[in-house]
């Protein structure tokens, strides 16, 4: 007989969204099982954003060596070009994840959360088999979390295998590949692609779209196209994606005409999916959104009691999203009144160099009718920003905001280390700033968040450095 489990709640998948959902829910007293099939994390902290950040991280490192040898513009000379062990790199990268795993881990068991190892698979809105390596368990709770996260897509007549791989993959490759093809310059593939440039592989960008990053505008993409340019990486904009030839070369269809590409590894951003399949959601009953599971503003399904959260719901697909859903469900549950409706959920896209975007953009202000102005302050006047990129970036900070009452719609940027500012630009559109309120706040000289001070200024007329 399977051992069975009746906790209040049940969370199946340990993704950020899944394991914060377990943990807040047992900081509220509440009985938790958490059920994950591979291992606490899920895909940001074990094969997508941690991993990928301290690939960029050493592939920056290394950049910054091999750009010194001879002497670099800061006076800095390196003799003799240096090597890369791409195992030690992934060993130190698997060390850091293996870090936060444990963190994790720690966290849930703090919280008296029960984690059970196995596939969860549905036979009614309520209850689960677990499939573990001591047997099966089956789960009943009063009140069901769906986190089951996304998987990557691939595409047709391109399936993952061989040569072709995934951004899970490529996080654990243990030699550089002479030559990569990147299929999808979205913030996934020029991420990853950028970085195994800079470790010294050749690098090919294809792209259906006509321009790299298709969902921002060209002031906020034209320096990175720029870095691409000048770092040699090949751009196939435009161009549709055949499958692989007999040579085992990326065929491609341009406007120039057919093209083949060899690669020892192509690697393919394209987008991800919602992990629907294989547990059991057909068995539910609950509404669809398209290729989403539908939820309202406080994530509840169509089944009483059953919870979606995170990439299974809908865009953005981002782990901080993630993690804010699986808090409030896990407060609602225990009582309190909580509802998700962010001003807004901002998303970073770690290039070189980096774009921050929160908030509307100037065209989707525009296409809702609404009369903006927007005010763009460089990054060229910055002195913190020179003393980071030589002045060389062609960086800014732009706000977006209403024309009438100055309230600010958006914020995005583009800049070396701007990323670290996403929380200031989400912290302004969620207080219901307006210029007055970004100008006439004192910024630390010398920093980045300066140009944001300035750039609503500029919006008031009156920039002091511009």
């Amino acid at each position: 007989m399977p051992e069975t489990l009746r906790p209040r709640v049940l969370v199946v998948g340990g993704g950020p969204s899944g394991y914060v959902a377990a943990i807040r829910a047992g900081q509220l007293g509440l009985d938790t099982v958490l059920v994950e099939a591979v291992r606490v994390g899920g895909t940001c902290l074990v094969r997508g954003c941690i991993p990928s950040k301290a690939l960029i991280h050493a592939a920056d490192r290394f950049a910054d060596i091999a750009g010194a040898v001879g002497g670099d513009a800061f006076g800095i000379a390196v003799d003799g070009a240096p090597r890369l062990d791409l195992a030690r790199t992934i060993a130190w990268k698997d060390g850091v994840v293996d870090r936060l795993v444990g963190g994790v881990a720690g966290l849930l068991s703090r919280a008296k959360v029960r984690v059970v190892e196995g596939w969860a698979t549905f036979t009614d809105a309520k209850t689960c088999t677990v499939a573990t390596a001591a047997g099966p368990v089956e789960i009943v709770a009063e009140d069901v979390i769906l986190a089951a996260g996304s998987e990557a897509v691939a595409l047709p007549g391109l399936p993952f295998g061989g040569k072709v791989i995934s951004s899970t993959e490529v996080l654990s490759l243990r030699e550089l590949p002479e030559r990569l093809v990147v299929v999808g310059a979205g913030y996934i593939g020029l991420e990853l692609g950028i970085a195994f440039k800079k470790l010294g592989a050749a690098v090919s960008v294809v792209e259906a779209a006509d321009r790299i990053l298709p969902r921002y505008d060209s002031a906020l993409t034209a320096p990175v196209r720029r870095w691409l340019t000048r770092a040699g990486v090949e751009l196939h904009l435009g161009a549709k994606v055949e499958g692989l030839d007999g040579e085992g070369r990326l065929a491609l269809e341009t406007a120039a005409g057919p093209l083949a590409l060899a690669a020892d590894k192509v690697l393919v951003t394209v987008g991800r999916r919602p992990l629907t399949e294989g547990w059991g959601l057909n068995e539910m009953a609950l509404d669809r959104a398209g290729q989403f599971v539908k939820v309202d503003d406080q994530c509840k399904t169509a089944m009483r009691g059953v919870w979606a959260i995170g990439d299974l719901v809908g865009e953005p697909m981002l782990a901080h999203k993630a993690m804010a859903q699986g808090a409030m469900v896990a407060e609602i549950i225990a009582g309190r009144r909580r509802h998700f409706d962010p001003a807004s959920v901002a998303a970073i896209v770690f290039t070189e160099p980096e774009i921050v975007v929160a908030g509307m953009l100037p065209d989707e202000a525009a296409a809702a009718g609404i009369d903006a102005a927007t005010s763009v302050f460089p990054f060229a006047a910055n002195g913190r920003a020179l003393t980071l990129e030589a002045g060389a970036s062609g960086g800014l900070v732009r706000i977006v905001s209403r024309r009438d009452d100055q309230r600010i719609l958006g914020i995005q940027a583009v800049g070396r280390e701007i990323a670290e500012l996403a929380g200031e630009f989400s912290h302004a559109l969620a207080m219901g700033a307006v210029l007055d309120d970004v100008a006439h706040t004192i910024h630390v000289h010398p920093t980045l968040g300066e140009a944001f001070g300035e750039a609503a200024l500029l919006g008031l007329g009156h920039a002091l450095h511009l």
